[in-house]
């Protein structure tokens, strides 16, 4: 059930962030930092959500598939959203953090 609910919320699946994964992609979470801090996928850059705009230009320049994550969902599209509209089309929105890895 969960498999199909996160393909309706439009969410990558465990198969496509794991090969990701695999070949260097950068995890972006984009929860607050105390969010962030009460639990993370290892290695993850926290980035929040309202601080994706203005660095998107420096997410760009790593040249790596981004996945991005929230609590939720919510956030994590509405980011991916933001790199893919300043050029970033290898970006994959995993929805929850505990969905990464």
């Amino acid at each position: 059930m969960f498999g199909m609910l996160n393909k309706m919320m439009g969410f990558a699946d465990s198969k496509a962030i794991k090969e990701a994964l695999a070949k260097g992609a950068v995890v972006v979470d984009v929860r607050s930092p105390g969010e962030f801090a009460g639990g993370h996928y290892q290695g993850s850059k926290n980035i929040p959500v309202d601080q994706i705009q203005g660095r998107a230009d420096e997410i760009i320049k790593w040249k790596k598939t981004v996945i991005v994550c929230c609590a939720s969902g919510g956030r994590s599209s509405s980011a991916m959203n933001i790199l893919k509209s300043k050029g970033l089309s290898d970006v994959m929105n995993a929805g929850p953090w505990t969905n990464v890895g």
